[in-house]
């Protein structure tokens, strides 16, 4: 990571604590978005988008709507994260931001790299083979594609908002476009 935008996202971390939940872990909120890029991911390889309903925004809910209905049931699969098969989290951009009614947001992107076995073809840019895994003889072989995923969280810490974390945006590069 570069260490300036590792300081610059420590200091809106501390400006989170500071101003808008004392109670804020970076590390409670990295669990929590695991978790819910797992649960969420799962659900889009499942085609469940109505139990999407609350976590994602409405507008975001709309634009999967129409992407998962047109993707191959292999690249639908690739969409799923086992929670197991998360390999790396880290977090993008920090945002802290106030609108035109003077309501306060708090956005974070987060970034997911994990394993999954879809049967994707070779030559899908933008994917990583990491290896083969061989059980038993030569001719059993278990192939795991490195994917990657970004998921933006939004909070609204305005007084009298739910305390609720909706995730505003969410890409599966070469996969969910």
């Amino acid at each position: 990571t570069n260490p300036v935008a590792w300081l610059r996202t420590r200091f809106y971390y501390l400006l989170i604590r500071l101003y808008f939940d004392p109670e804020f872990s970076v590390e409670e909120f990295t669990r929590g978005a695991k978790q819910a890029f797992s649960v969420v991911s799962q659900l889009l390889s499942e085609r469940k988008l109505d139990l999407l309903d609350g976590l994602v925004s409405a507008e975001v809910l709309q634009v999967l709507k129409e992407k998962v209905s047109s993707l191959s049931d292999n690249h639908r699969d690739a969409l799923a994260a086992d929670i197991d098969a998360i390999m790396y989290t880290t977090e993008g951009d920090v945002r802290i931001y106030y609108d035109d009614d003077g309501r306060k947001f708090v956005s974070i992107l987060m970034r997911f790299w994990y394993l999954n076995g879809a049967n994707l073809p070779d030559e899908v840019p933008g994917e990583t083979k990491v290896f083969q895994i061989v059980f038993g003889d030569e001719s059993t072989k278990e192939k795991r594609h490195l994917l990657t995923a970004n998921y933006e969280f939004q909070r609204e810490f305005t007084e009298g908002a739910k305390p609720d974390w909706t995730i505003t945006r969410i890409e599966h590069p070469r996969l969910l476009e």
